[in-house]
């Protein structure tokens, strides 16, 4: 049996639309907020239809030297065109982009995964130093 760790799947994002992308200064000032972006389909555009789509990105920092991380966030999307007139019918769609601020006195790592209805989770991370 594999371990849930076992089960993402992770690649470069720009040569993979499943991959999240994140954007943060990789330096940061000891206890100040700086902001955070997240999103899938950076350089190559993920559908976002009834039949294929992310529905949701968590993300998590894990302070070096800590022995647990930290949940900072979890956003579903729930609006993928689906309709009481059938599949992509909807005038509603939602785009796989979040966008937050957090701060640290320590450094550590963002981790962000994510999950397609088809191709199954995902994730990818950055190194955060604190200065």
């Amino acid at each position: 049996m594999k371990q849930f760790g076992e089960l993402f799947q992770t690649a470069d994002w720009k040569t993979e639309k499943h991959v999240p992308a994140i954007e943060c200064e990789r330096t940061v000032k000891a206890g100040e907020f700086f902001p955070v972006k997240i999103t899938l389909g950076k350089e190559i555009a993920h559908p976002n239809t009834t039949d294929h789509h992310i529905r949701w990105i968590s993300v998590y920092f894990h302070p070096d030297g800590e022995k647990f991380p930290h949940q900072i966030g979890h956003f579903e999307f729930t609006a993928h065109g689906e309709s009481t007139e059938g599949p992509d019918k909807s005038s509603i769609y939602t785009h796989h982009e979040v966008g937050f601020s957090m701060r640290t006195s320590n450094p550590g790592t963002i981790y962000a995964t994510s999950l397609c209805n088809i191709h199954g989770l995902w994730q990818a991370d950055v190194e955060i130093k604190v200065s």
